[in-house]
């Protein structure tokens, strides 16, 4: 009596007719002329369908696992990093093998988001005030938001990748802290669900006096085309320019209500999606100097739609709603 692949075709059609009769396998194997365990394991195979092709793998379960541990450890290597590790673990697979069971494993190489580092207060401030706007209204939407941004010559750098898996974009590990300089202009800008408004290039450092002046000519005048004769609520971060006993002044006298903003808060501010649109636009784009680096930001604003910033700013329940989640299943 021989091993299953020795069965005859004679054989096998014997073993496949009985079992549909519903003989026992002792009783399809004295039939058949073979062992019970080769009967049992054709029966088993024609159940699963048909019989796996190709090559076998040359990693196992355990290797696997060992690439699965060095990504995680430190998520920021490149493919060639994290092939030479692979292989110092006692791993015998090449740099293609190495790629394929990361994404295998659902592991992707992206671009890492950008997010600012909080300490303990400013994590319990920022969920105290997403439990207050858990129920974000109609009447919240008809806030302005506005902030600063960085735009530079380089633009296009966006330095190493990192390998996360979906829904890990926000996850600690994968983040990057944020670095200032090259030749670059600071803009600021305003959005609503109705659209976006003038830009204002600031040229010096954003004192409250500056801050003001910016407000009085760009910010007044966004909310004249943006609203019209309505009401709303403007919203700034907690930049000390922005805090400034003045400028509470300014807002007071002018009867404008400003949105209470958590500290370090980009991702909750839709204006930030924005920036990040213009900036992929931009991003390859030829610029020489600064005036060329401010035509091609007006141009590229001059293009976001109302249905843009509607989309962004109805995202603002979803976005309340992570920081709570965050805080009940921290990473």
């Amino acid at each position: 009596m021989g091993k299953t692949a020795d069965l005859t075709v004679v054989q096998k059609t014997t073993i496949d007719t009985l079992h549909k009769e519903g003989k026992t396998q002792k009783v399809i194997a004295k039939e058949a002329g073979c062992s019970q365990s080769s009967v049992s394991k054709h029966i088993n195979r024609k159940a699963k369908g048909r019989k796996r092709c190709g090559r076998k793998k040359c990693t196992s379960n355990r290797d696997n696992r060992t690439l699965e541990r060095i990504v995680k450890q430190n998520p920021f290597k490149n493919v060639g990093e994290i092939h030479k590790e692979w292989t110092a673990a006692g791993v015998c697979a090449s740099r293609t093998t190495a790629h394929r069971r990361l994404q295998d494993m659902g592991f992707s190489c992206r671009i890492p988001c950008v997010k600012p580092l909080l300490n303990n207060r400013q994590r319990q401030k920022r969920l105290a005030w997403a439990k207050d706007k858990k129920d974000w209204t109609a009447a919240e939407s008809k806030v302005m938001f506005s902030d600063e941004s960085t735009f530079c010559i380089c633009i296009g750098n966006q330095g190493p990748r990192v390998w996360r898996k979906r829904g890990e974009a926000q996850n600690p590990r994968c983040l990057r802290s944020s670095v200032k300089f090259p030749q670059s202009v600071m803009v600021w800008g305003a959005m609503s669900s109705a659209g976006v408004g003038p830009l204002c290039f600031l040229r010096s450092k954003v004192n409250a006096a500056v801050y003001q002046d910016v407000l009085e000519h760009f910010m007044l005048p966004a909310a004249d085309q943006l609203y019209g004769d309505a009401g709303f609520i403007f919203q700034q971060d907690s930049a000390p320019a922005h805090r400034a006993k003045a400028t509470s002044t300014w807002f007071k006298d002018h009867g404008i209500p400003v949105l209470n903003w958590p500290a370090n808060s980009p991702d909750l501010n839709p204006i930030e999606n924005l920036w990040g649109i213009v900036k992929r636009k931009m991003r390859f784009a030829r610029l020489n100097n600064a005036e060329e680096l401010k035509a091609t930001i007006r141009a590229t604003w001059a293009l976001i739609t109302p249905e843009q910033c509607h989309r962004l700013i109805d995202s603002m329940p979803r976005r309340i709603a992570a920081v709570i989640q965050q805080s009940e299943n921290p990473s």
